[in-house]
């Protein structure tokens, strides 16, 4: 046999090898594929179980088993197209070197085998070029299918999800306080801005569905895409509009799920209509929808709050002013019942006796006395109306009715400050409230606002700090005044008197009936 034959013949086992080695990892990554096949396929029977729990907990299960797969024939199909490739350039190496050797023997015999050489290479690079586009070929294949079987996956888990909170409810579950939707708003920002937020987030669903892009679908024909986009866009918004309707001060979560929940449903029942269903950026329009309807009746809610929190106050300073005008009034008319009985007491001691004159003087200084009582207490009086500031920021607690260590920091510019706290226990509550402190101020507003400040993390209601609630030891509050009013007299243990008593007598009733 000449040396061009056995040439060839180490070329054509080196291209057999080369083949060999592609086929056999071509052959793994069609064994990922079919795996990859088998999820899908065992996804899409997850509606035959029927229980929701067991259909949800199967869908995770399955979008593991989905991403480990994927990650596998990723893993695969790297490797395919790396050994490829080597095995190729190996191929076109070797027929180089052999074209190399024949040339340099530079014998006349060896014409034909160095012809036929050079075209074994030819052959040699085509073949390679070939293995690594197939290669290339199968790896994207097998890597978008992996990544096809993981999106849906997901997708049954998500309508799994959907399916059992329509079933079950929503409960508490997605809780969203409606007003951490205005923490990134100005805080001029009003509900009439909202409004126009609200109006603008409408008209742009309202446009995308009339350019077409509110879904999408795979059908080829026209009219068959139209049709099918239209049957799960009208589906989507037929239950996106009647959430939109049922917008309330607390359910903002649960609405933004029940969307997500609907587009889930609505995207898998698409699935038979050549894969018919909603964009993402028409999810993200209509969830733009209720942000900015929440948004409007929050700021309202607390637009309507303010207002009342002013016409009570105005009602308050109202009762301030015309208490402080009776107080003059009654000032005035003791000063000059005092007055007249100082005039006929000075008239008595001018023509009374020795024996006489101690009485009646006696009696002429405790009617000076009440007089100077009277105009003081009329002085204040004036002084209280004229300084508007001028106050008692109150510390009580109501341990029946909010438990323990919760108190409420308010401010009255009632002559009587008592008068203001008998009345927030008379009827909105179940029991009286105990006063733990009662605090004069030049500047009444001013130090409620101070502690305000200071325990606004204790707040009781986060949502609307005006309820003036708090949860904080009472030793911190007497701590946080004291640097200024020393003077102040506190009562550090709560009475609670009618509810310890209440208590008491349920106890005894119960033991009695057992």
């Amino acid at each position: 046999m000449s040396e061009g034959s056995i040439a060839l013949l180490v070329l054509a086992g080196l291209i057999l090898s080369g083949w060999m080695t592609a086929v056999v990892f071509m052959r793994k990554a069609r064994r990922h594929q079919q795996e990859v096949e088998r999820i899908r396929r065992s996804v899409e029977h997850l509606w035959q179980y029927e229980s929701v729990h067991d259909a949800s907990e199967h869908a995770k299960a399955l979008v593991h088993r989905a991403e480990e797969a994927a990650v596998q024939a990723s893993r695969d199909s790297e490797r395919t197209l790396a050994l490829a490739k080597q095995a190729a350039d190996d191929m076109v190496a070797e027929a180089e070197k052999e074209k190399q050797r024949i040339r340099s023997e530079g014998r006349a015999q060896g014409r034909e085998a160095r012809e036929k050489a050079e075209a074994v290479i030819a052959r040699a690079d085509e073949q390679a070029r070939q293995i690594i586009d197939d290669a290339h070929r199968q790896a994207e294949e097998t890597a978008g299918n992996a990544l096809k079987a993981v999106e849906d996956a997901k997708l049954y888990e998500q309508t799994a999800k959907a399916m059992q909170n329509i079933i079950e409810g929503y409960h508490d579950d997605y809780i969203v306080p409606n007003a951490s939707l205005l923490d990134d708003l100005a805080e001029d920002f009003s509900h009439k801005d909202a409004g126009e937020k609200l109006k603008q987030a409408r008209k742009h669903s309202r446009d995308m569905a009339k350019n077409g892009r509110a879904g999408d679908c795979d059908y080829v024909e026209r009219v068959r895409r139209e049709h099918a986009i239209h049957f799960a866009v009208d589906a989507f918004n037929g239950k996106v509009d009647s959430m939109l309707s049922k917008v309330k001060h607390d359910n903002y979560g649960k609405l933004r799920q029940a969307i997500h929940d609907a587009f889930a449903v609505v995207n898998h029942n698409g699935k038979p209509f050549k894969n018919a269903r909603i964009t993402d950026l028409y999810l993200q329009a209509r969830l733009d929808e209720l942000k900015w309807a929440v948004a409007a009746m929050e700021l309202r809610k607390q637009e309507q709050d303010e207002q009342r929190e002013i016409r009570e106050q105005m009602r308050e300073e109202e009762k301030a002013r015309r208490e402080m005008e009776r107080a003059i009034k009654q000032a005035e008319k003791e000063e000059r019942m005092l007055a007249q009985a100082m005039e006929q007491a000075r008239k008595q001691l001018d023509t009374a006796n020795e024996e006489e004159r101690a009485q009646y003087q006696a009696r002429f200084a405790e009617l000076e006395r009440q007089l100077d009582e009277a105009e003081s207490r009329g002085e204040r009086a004036l002084s209280m109306a004229q300084q508007t500031k001028r106050g008692h920021v109150y510390i009580i607690s109501n341990v029946g009715s909010f438990g323990e260590n919760v108190f409420k920091i308010g401010m009255t510019r009632r002559l009587e400050p008592l008068d203001r706290v008998k009345e927030l226990g008379d009827a909105s509550v179940p029991f009286a409230f105990d006063v733990h402190a009662m605090i004069y101020s030049e500047d009444a507003p001013a130090l409620e606002r101070e502690l305000h400040r200071q325990f606004a993390e204790h707040q009781v209601n986060r949502i609307n700090p005006r309820k003036e609630f708090f949860k904080v030891p009472l030793a911190e509050v007497r701590e946080a005044v004291q640097e200024e009013y020393l003077e102040v007299h506190w009562t550090m243990a709560a009475e609670a008197w009618e509810y310890r008593e209440s208590k008491s007598i349920a106890e005894r009733k119960l033991q009695a009936v057992s």
